[in-house]
C-alpha cells in the first residue's frame, strides 16, 4: 500500500461505531455525514478501504492532515501518534535516546520514574487500544457480511487480525496484564476483562499461528501490507520473549530457532547498504518485512520518521537539515555516551554527529553550538551527540518528495532481526550457538564493515542488537530480556534520574495501566509496584 494510504479513501470507516476496548477513549468520527455502515460497506473494495484505515492508524494520528482532528479526543496528535508514542516508551527509557525537551513528564521516561498518570504512557495505551478496537470492528463486520466467504475478504480479515496481533504484542510487551477484547466478546457496561500476561501470550501465539496461513505468501502482497513473513517474524519475537512474558513458565527458544530459520529462508538477502533501510526510498529494501508508511505529500504525521529525523536536527541550521533532507529541525533527541562508546570506530552504523561538520569554525558561536558527547545538562540540546541514521535523502543522493515531511517509512520488522534472534535463541535453548547461528550473526556483523567472529556470547548479541536496531523501538525489550534494564549491571547517564545513572526498582520493567483506565473499568487491577497517583 506504499504511497496509497490516501486519507479520503478511508472515510467510510466513519459509519462504524468504533467502541474502544477502553471505555474512556472517545473516538472521533472521521466523517459525521456518514452514519450507517450498510450504506458504504456494500462491496469487497469498500472493505478494503476500511482496512486501509487499520494500516493508516500506525502512520497518522488523524485522517485529514498530520494533526487536524486526532482520531482520539484528548490524546495529542503529535506525541500521541502510534510510532512516536512507541519510540517514547521503548527508546527514551534506555541508553539509546534522551531528550532535552521539557514537555510535561517527558524526563520521567529517561529517568525511569513515571507514574500511573503519565501522559505519554496514557497516549501509547490509547493508541494501542484504538488500533485493537478498529481491527476488532473490521473483523466483526467482515465476518458477518455477505462477502465473508470471498477469498479476497478472507485475506483482508487475516490482515486485520495480524495488525491487531501487532498491537497486542506491544501491549503484552509494555503493559503485561491488559484489557482483552476481540471481535467475539462483548465489552459489557464496565469495560473488557483483564487478561494475565501468560494467558495473553498463549492466545497471541495461537492467534498468530491460526491467521498466518490465510495471509498472502511472502512477497506476493503489496508493499506496506502484511504477508506470511510478518506472521513468522512476529511469532519468532513472541517465542524469544516467552520467558519474560510468562514469568518463566514458558521458554520457547527452540520454537524461536525454527521460526528464525524460516524467516531467513524467506528473506535470504540483507541490504548491502545498511542505511538504505532508513532512507526516503526504503520501500525498495529487500530486508524490510513490514513498515509504518510515510509520504511527504499523502501520509503526513508529526510522529513516525518525521519525528525521529526532525528531532535529531537543530532548527535554523540549513546545512544539517539538508544533510537529512529536511527543511526544519526540532532539536530534541540525543544519544548517551555509553551507547556511542560501545561502537567500534570501523562500524559503519556509528552514525552520530556533534554537529561540528555543519558549523562555521570561525563563528563566535561555534563552541556553544558544538555538541558534547556527555549529556551534562539533560535539558540542553547540545548535551549529547545526535543520530544521522534516519534520513529523507534517497540512496542515490536525492531527496524525498517533500522537505517538510519525509517519504521514509518506519521499519517495524526487518530480516536482520531474525538473523540476530537465531543465535540468541540457540544460546538460550542449548547454551551454545550453531554454525547456522554464527553465520547469521556474522552476516549482520560483517555488513557493518567488521571482522567475522569465531564465537558469540549473549553480551555480544545484545551489543550487536543495539548497533543494528537503535531507534527501531526494540531497546527497552532487549535490555529487559538481558537483565540490564533496571539493574546496576549496566548504567547510562541519567538512568534513574541522576547524571551518573543508577539502578531503579524492578517494577519499571512494566508500564502502569493508566489511572484513568483503572478508574473507568472496575475489571482492571494495576500492575505491581504502582499506586494510584
Amino acid at each position: 500500500m506504499k504511497k496509497y494510504i490516501l486519507l479520503s479513501a478511508v472515510a467510510v470507516v466513519a459509519g462504524l461505531v468504533m467502541t474502544s476496548c477502553v471505555n474512556d477513549l472517545n473516538v472521533t468520527p472521521i466523517d459525521p455525514n456518514l452514519s450507517l455502515p450498510d450504506e458504504v460497506l456494500n462491496s469487497v473494495s469498500a472493505y478494503e478501504q476500511v482496512l486501509a484505515k487499520c494500516y493508516q492508524g500506525l502512520s497518522c494520528s488523524a485522517s485529514k492532515g498530520p494533526d487536524s482532528d486526532p482520531d482520539i479526543q484528548g490524546i495529542d496528535g503529535g506525541f500521541g501518534q502510534y510510532m512516536r508514542a512507541l519510540f517514547y516508551l521503548n527508546e527514551l527509557p534506555t541508553d539509546e535516546a534522551s531528550t532535552c525537551w521539557n514537555d510535561q513528564t517527558i524526563h520521567s521516561l529517561h529517568g525511569l520514574s513515571w507514574s500511573t498518570s503519565d501522559v505519554f504512557v496514557s497516549a501509547m495505551f490509547a493508541r494501542i487500544y484504538y488500533q485493537i478496537g478498529l481491527c476488532n470492528e473490521f473483523i466483526r463486520r467482515s465476518e458477518a457480511s455477505k462477502f465473508a466467504d470471498n477469498d479476497t475478504m478472507k485475506v483482508y480479515i487475516a490482515e486485520a487480525r495480524a495488525l491487531r496481533a501487532l498491537s497486542y504484542y506491544h501491549a503484552i510487551d509494555m503493559f503485561g496484564n491488559v484489557p482483552f477484547a476481540t471481535e467475539k466478546n462483548s465489552l459489557g457496561s464496565t469495560g473488557p476483562e483483564q487478561i494475565s500476561r501468560k494467558n495473553l501470550y498463549d492466545w497471541l501465539v495461537g492467534e498468530i499461528i491460526d491467521f498466518t496461513p490465510d495471509l498472502k505468501a511472502v512477497g506476493t502482497n503489496e508493499y506496506g501490507r502484511v504477508d506470511q513473513g510478518f506472521g513468522h517474524i512476529l511469532l519468532a519475537k513472541m517465542y524469544l520473549n516467552s520467558e519474560v512474558y510468562t514469568d518463566g513458565e514458558e521458554k520457547d527458544f527452540g520454537k524461536c530457532v525454527t521460526m528464525c530459520k524460516q524467516v531467513i529462508g524467506e528473506y535470504p538477502d540483507l541490504q548491502k547498504n545498511w542505511q538504505s533501510n532508513f532512507m526516503a526510498d526504503n520501500n525498495t529494501s529487500s530486508e524490510i518485512i513490514f513498515a509504518a508508511e510515510s509520504d511527504g505529500v499523502n501520509t503526513q504525521s508529526y510522529g513516525g520518521t518525521n519525528f525521529v529525523i526532525k528531532a535529531s536536527i537543530v532548527s535554523g541550521n540549513s546545512e544539517w537539515q539538508d544533510a537529512l533532507g529536511m527543511n526544519d529541525g526540532w532539536g530534541g533527541l540525543v544519544v548517551t555516551p555509553e551507547f556511542i562508546d560501545s561502537f567500534d570506530d570501523k562500524d559503519s552504523r556509528k552514525m552520530f554527529t556533534d554537529a561540528s561538520e555543519f558549523l562555521d569554525p570561525n563563528s563566535e558561536d561555534y563552541d556553544a553550538q558544538v555538541h558534547s558527547k556527555d549529556i551534562i545538562d539533560d535539558k540542553l540540546f547540545t548535551s549529547g551527540y545526535c543520530s544521522m541514521k534516519f534520513t529523507n535523502r534517497t540512496s542515490d543522493g536525492g531527496y524525498g518528495s517533500a522537505l517538510n515531511f519525509p517519504d521514509t517509512d518506519y521499519p517495524v520488522f526487518r530480516t536482520a532481526d531474525a538473523y540476530l534472534m537465531l543465535p540468541e535463541a540457540e544460546i538460550r535453548e542449548n547454551g551454545s550457538v550453531s554454525a547456522d547461528g554464527l553465520a547469521a550473526f556474522n552476516a549482520v556483523h560483517t555488513r557493518a564493515g567488521l571482522t567475522a567472529v569465531n564465537t558469540v556470547t549473549l553480551d555480544q548479541i545484545l551489543k550487536e542488537r543495539g548497533h543494528e536496531f537503535y531507534f527501531e523501538n526494540f531497546r527497552r525489550s532487549d535490555l529487559i530480556r538481558f537483565g540490564k534494564f533496571t539493574t546496576s549491571d549496566y548504567l547510562w547517564e541519567w538512568k534513574g534520574g541522576v547524571y551518573e545513572g543508577e539502578a531503579v526498582d524492578s517494577h519499571y520493567k512494566l508500564f502502569p495501566i493508566p489511572s484513568g483506565e483503572i478508574n473507568a473499568n472496575s475489571n482492571l487491577q494495576q500492575n505491581p509496584g504502582y499506586t494510584k497517583k
